[in-house]
């Protein structure tokens, strides 16, 4: 067996860079959980058509999931229900603007509201992660602070050992730029933890979250009448079958088996 590699490191090391880092990421996630809590505006009352549009997108989303927990002659009727009010627009929270396309988002009062809540939760993030690094860049680069206590492919080694240029180095071997990459995305625990689930702490969940709400946000939102469209063409396509259809030969089978 090949002889593990020893660095003779300061155990100050540990006192002077590693727990401060670890300090210092745990206290700033608390800092932008309470400073996206203050930033975040206290959400409108939406209008009852809204709500009724809404409310129809989903349940045609759920019919479309579960249809085969209902009977042939319900899932019928629900799809041809659906299907209909789709088409004649009944469901449209506005149906006089069918057929004119997405509007304006910097008309829209609430849309200009959401943006600027989204510019709002970039700055809480960015800014305090943007002086964490030039902090450690200042202070700390360059330094190898701790050893992994399991073994890694040679593809780490350039997320471990970020600033730090030796090629001979074990994998294994942390730097301190890699310290503070690897506690920005894994401290989601310690927030649960400390805040609970519903926290704004952890960076990787914010940036989920704007991806899932458009990569471009001046687009606008999608047409709902496309939607439903696409939702009336979705349930026309389905082949139903029901889950409990034949379940009596099945349960008699079974039961044969096994005796």
């Amino acid at each position: 067996m090949a002889e593990a590699q020893q660095i003779l490191r300061d155990p100050a090391l540990f006192y002077w860079i590693l727990l401060p880092i670890t300090v210092v990421m745990v206290l700033t996630g608390i800092l932008r959980h309470y400073l996206s809590t203050l930033l975040q505006s206290a959400p409108k009352r939406q209008p009852l058509a809204k709500l009724r549009e809404q409310r129809s997108l989903l349940r045609s989303a759920n019919l479309r999931t579960n249809y085969a927990q209902i009977s042939a002659s319900a899932f019928q009727k629900r799809r041809e229900w659906l299907i209909e009010n789709a088409r004649d627009g009944k469901f449209l929270a506005d149906p006089d603007a069918r057929g004119k396309g997405k509007p304006n988002p910097m008309s829209d009062p609430a849309m200009m509201e959401g943006m600027m809540g989204m510019m709002k939760g970039n700055v809480a993030m960015m800014v305090p992660q943007s002086l964490i690094m030039g902090w450690i860049n200042a202070f700390f680069s360059g330094y190898v602070i701790m050893k992994l206590p399991f073994p890694l492919t040679p593809q780490f080694k350039q997320m471990l050992q970020a600033g730090v240029g030796t090629r001979d180095l074990d994998v294994r071997w942390v730097s301190s730029l890699s310290w503070y990459f690897l506690t920005l995305f894994g401290l989601q625990p310690v927030y649960n933890f400390i805040l609970g689930s519903n926290n704004a702490a952890n960076q990787v969940t914010q940036q989920m979250a704007q991806s899932q709400m458009g990569a471009n946000p001046m687009g606008g939102a999608e047409d709902p009448e496309k939607l439903f469209n696409a939702e009336a063409e979705n349930l026309e396509v389905i082949e139903h079958y029901y889950i409990l259809d034949g379940v009596e030969d099945r349960l008699l089978e079974r039961f044969q088996g096994a005796i």
